[in-house]
This record gives C-alpha cells, sequence and structure tokens, in this order.
C-alpha cells in the first residue's frame, strides 16, 4: 500500500507539473502552459546562438572586405521585389517571435511545445553547420559580382538548402513553443518567402553561374532534405 501511494503521489507532481490537470493559473489560462519559463530559456538561447552566428559570421567577412548582405542590392523588377519582401519577412517573424517569447502565453500542449523547442534546437544547429561549411562562400542573398564557389560538401551532401532550412525550423518551432494566430501567419510568410527565395532566384542564380555543375548536384541532393536515388 505504501507503495502504491508513493507512485500515486509521483504520478500526480508530474501530471500537475505538466499542466495536465484542469486547473488554470492566473498566468495561462489555456491550462497547457506548463514550464513556460524552461521554454523561454531554450528560445532565447536558441535565438542568441542562432543570431549570434549569423552576425559574428558577417563581422567576420566584412573585416575581409566582404559584404556578406546583398539581399535586394543591384536587383530590380521580381527578383529584387522577392528579396526584399524575404528581409521584411525575416524582420517581422523575428519581432513577432520575440514579443511571444516575453509573453510567455501559449495555447500548445506541452507535447507540442517540446516538440517545438526539439524542432528549433535542430535549425540552430543546421543553420550554424550551412554557415560554417559555406565559410568565405557565404551570402545573404546572391551576388552577381562576388566570386564564390558552389559548395557541395558537409551538410550541403543531404540539403541544397540547409540555412533556409535552418531559418524555417527555427521559426516553425518557436511558433509551436509559443502558438498566436499573429506569429503562425507571419511564420507561413517568412516560409513562403524563403521558398520564393529558392525558387525564383537562388536557384536561376546558381544554374546561370555554375551550369552543368551545378545542375549535376540539383539531381543528386533535394531542395531541403535528403538524397536522390
Amino acid at each position: 500500500m505504501e507503495g502504491e501511494f508513493y507512485f500515486a503521489g509521483i504520478l500526480d507532481e508530474i501530471v500537475d507539473d505538466l499542466g495536465g490537470d484542469v486547473r488554470y493559473n492566473e498566468r495561462d489560462k489555456s491550462g497547457f502552459g506548463g514550464r513556460t519559463m524552461e521554454f523561454k530559456l531554450i528560445s532565447i538561447t536558441v535565438l542568441i546562438a542562432f543570431y549570434g552566428c549569423y552576425f559574428v559570421k558577417m563581422l567576420r567577412q566584412k573585416k575581409q572586405g566582404i559584404q556578406t548582405d546583398q539581399i535586394g542590392k543591384g536587383k530590380v523588377g521580381f527578383v529584387k521585389f522577392v528579396e526584399v519582401t524575404m528581409k521584411v519577412a525575416a524582420v517581422l517573424v523575428f519581432v513577432a517571435g520575440f514579443v511571444s517569447i516575453f509573453i510567455g502565453t501559449s495555447h500548445s500542449p506541452v507535447a507540442v511545445r517540446v516538440m517545438g523547442a526539439v524542432i528549433s534546437v535542430a535549425g540552430t544547429i543546421i543553420f550554424i553547420a550551412a554557415v560554417l561549411t559555406m565559410r568565405d562562400s557565404w551570402r545573404a542573398g546572391v551576388s552577381k559580382t562576388d566570386k564564390t564557389e558552389l559548395v557541395t560538401n558537409g551538410i550541403y551532401q543531404i540539403s541544397r538548402n540547409p540555412a533556409f532550412l535552418g531559418f524555417d525550423l527555427l521559426y516553425i518551432g518557436t511558433l509551436l513553443m509559443f502558438f498566436n494566430w499573429i506569429l503562425c501567419i507571419l511564420t507561413s510568410f517568412a516560409v513562403i518567402m524563403y521558398h520564393l527565395q529558392i525558387v525564383n532566384v537562388e536557384e536561376d542564380f546558381l544554374l546561370a553561374t555554375f551550369g552543368n555543375e551545378y545542375l549535376q548536384y540539383r539531381k543528386k541532393v533535394c531542395r531541403y532534405i535528403g538524397r536522390k536515388r
């Protein structure tokens, strides 16, 4: 009997800790928001690592005389529209995500939020691996003046666009942890714009620059994840 009471007490603590009971607390009326502080810490750590890598790389390239940010520069027409709109979407979803993390409310069950944490961490790891693998060929946007190499080693052996994949996973993971409809709309907007950037700008640029070398690479590796047979 003592063992039964002991394990029943542990089960009650776990259910209460995960927010699985029917009681609502004052900070989160949804009943799903257990461990909000833990998710905040995970998200802040992920953002620091992700954007820290982004800006540190940008600063290092600047010291080498490399202009990393090529978004919208020297572009016209639809290409410029896609790149500039993509940048606006990226800024908006970052701000919305940061505010959502700061507020800390979510209507998602804890299991979904845990999945979001895993996805955002995975996205950060993928993005950092992409930036490190690209070395000095990494650019934000395409540059028709800088001479870069077609990178196909490392993580680029299983994804043609791991940096974009990293952004997508970061945004989706944050959305799952701190779901609200404004963040959902902006996340969808950003993901769509990244896809348009890949399909209408990046791939055309790579084909025009590297020709058959890129065609052979495209036949072997999927746009986002996986290798083709």
